[in-house]
């Protein structure tokens, strides 16, 4: 076992909690613990919306991905990435100026409507819930697969550590603590890829395969998914279990191309357009509708700040969605044996001493990228928690009413039971998969509702009620059958695993349909709810 891994762990909860507690002396007021007092600067805002949008699956799940699948899942860090962009065009400015504190606050201040308030405080719910899901999973994930502990205590560790800080600091902690974690994260898989870049042969050219070849570092059993055959010659048919040992070779798989090679940096051709284009549209819309990404514009002190704040967001992420990609690409080199147990989401953790052995400096780099997974999961939850909270505080808990710091305090706790009870019953699912469902009911529901919200004055609530119903319900439909529901066969399957393609035009289309037919429910103070939308703050005194 790594020496340096408890240390390093230890070391970033206990910074996460000094961090917490210095920003819980600025925490003083409702406000504070909601949105800061609308008082974040764009630099300090970028670096913690970057720390907290960077989540597991940014840090575990795309390197996975791209390690499986090869040039087929770059849409997945180009949709994260690119997804910013979109909100800086689109929504970044009116929504901070709607004085908003919530989404569900967001649609009352625009159409008056507390069914509508009432009806997005559930999709928040819902969104929040399943994006929290694979944070947890994943920090089960790295305790389990470093310490050969408990998955549970791993989950319930980064639960209660989140659940403290957002309780006792609100949005004013977390700020200080998702900026910090950002540039940990950035720091702990750069500095390791600086080492791996840098192994070089004497003649100058890439060393491309491991000294001693790709080995099992662990007793591990792998249950074949499907017929094969083993180094050329060995037959194992579907369902067969296999037993190596510690030390033994990884075995070349016919079914996967564990060489280096064309054939994994092209398309294969095996994924279809719909489901390309879907993916492109959840990712890509989707951002503009987590609720954990969207509070985060509520605390700037203006709109021209939370543009700023965007632009600078869009290079953060950017940048550091190169290294993922660049771990799933060595890790084709130097970890093939993933590719057999199922366990690719691991790359990332397990690369450093794969490549550069296990000696002080392979484990040191290992302890380095596992605290930067621990910052992923911490910051990442910190930030939903923080958005479920709120709008558990202000729609469920005192809806309507002016409610105090401790009642934030068990909106809190009752935001993080759910999520926490769910990762430690199901351990098992692909972390980026359920991000990507979260992406596609977040562009089903709120990515028409705010565009629309805010760019056409036409909309109505019984228009945007029955938009909401009918893309983000279809897209909270597939979610669920995906989840929980058998295993799907051919087209059903395309349609209900990468729903966006068609509940995100159904629920625009439901949106622009139903508000033509009530016009007569347009709000009578349209014209001035769109000049608080989109007039600067300046020509408005």
């Amino acid at each position: 076992m790594n020496p340096y891994l408890a240390p390093g762990l230890i070391l970033v909860v206990l910074l996460t909690v000094a961090i917490g507690a210095y920003g819980l002396r600025f925490a003083r007021t409702t406000s504070d613990f909601l949105v800061a007092s609308r008082s974040v600067s764009p630099s300090w805002n970028a670096a913690a919306i970057s720390g907290e949008y960077l989540s597991a699956a940014s840090f575990l799940g795309v390197a996975g991905l791209v390690l499986r699948y090869g040039v087929d899942v770059l849409w997945y860090p180009v949709g994260f990435a690119a997804g910013y962009l979109a909100l800086l065009l689109f929504v970044a400015a009116p929504l901070r100026r709607s004085g908003a504190f919530t989404l569900p606050d967001f649609c009352e201040v625009r159409l008056r409507s507390t069914a509508l308030r009432r009806l997005a405080t559930a999709f928040v719910l819902f969104i929040g819930c399943l994006y929290m899901l694979p944070q947890l999973q994943g920090a089960g994930l790295t305790f389990a697969t470093l310490t050969g502990g408990s998955y549970a205590w791993g989950a319930l560790v980064v639960a209660v550590v989140v659940t403290a800080n957002v309780a006792f600091g609100g949005m004013r902690a977390i700020t200080f603590v998702q900026a910090f974690q950002y540039w940990l994260k950035l720091t702990a898989l750069a500095v390791p890829m600086i080492f791996l870049i840098l192994q070089w042969q004497s003649d100058g050219r890439p060393q491309v395969t491991p000294p001693a070849g790709a080995v099992f570092h662990a007793a591990t059993t792998v249950v074949v998914e499907q017929d094969a055959v083993l180094d050329g010659t060995r037959r194992v048919e579907a369902g067969e279990t296999l037993r190596f040992e510690a030390g033994d070779p990884v075995p070349q798989v016919s079914t996967v191309d564990a060489e280096f090679g064309a054939d994994w940096l092209l398309p294969d051709g095996e994924t279809s357009l719909f489901a390309t284009y879907s993916l492109i549209l959840a990712t890509f819309l989707g951002t503009m509708g987590l609720p954990h990404v969207l509070v985060r514009f509520y605390t700037n002190p203006d709109g021209a700040s939370a543009r700023r704040t965007t632009l600078v967001v869009l290079a953060m992420v950017g940048l550091f969605y190169l290294l993922p990609t660049m771990y799933g690409v060595l890790g084709r080199i130097y970890t093939p044996q993933l590719l057999m147990t199922g366990s690719s989401d691991a790359v990332v953790l397990l690369l450093p001493e794969a490549a550069l052995g296990d000696g002080h400096l392979g484990r040191l780099l290992g302890a380095l990228v596992t605290a930067g997974a621990l910052a992923a999961f911490l910051s990442t939850s910190s930030g939903l928690l923080t958005s479920v909270a709120g709008v558990i505080f202000t729609d469920v808990l005192r809806p309507g009413r002016n409610g105090s710091i401790r009642d934030f305090r068990v909106a809190t706790l009752l935001a993080a039971s759910v999520p926490t009870l769910l990762a430690l019953y199901v351990s098992d699912m692909d972390v980026s998969r359920v991000v990507g469902l979260a992406f596609a009911v977040a562009a089903s529901s709120f990515c028409p509702l705010l565009v629309l919200g805010i760019w056409w004055r036409r909309l109505t609530d019984v228009g945007a009620i029955a938009g909401l119903v009918a893309g983000g319900g279809a897209a909270m439909a597939a979610v669920l059958v995906t989840v929980l529901g058998p295993p799907l066969t051919g087209w059903v399957a395309e349609v209900v695993n990468q729903p966006a393609a068609w509940t995100v035009p159904l629920a625009f289309l439901v949106m622009v349909g139903v508000s033509l037919l009530s016009g007569r429910r347009v709000p009578p103070d349209v014209g001035a709810t769109m000049l608080r939308l989109h007039a600067p703050e300046s020509l408005r005194g």
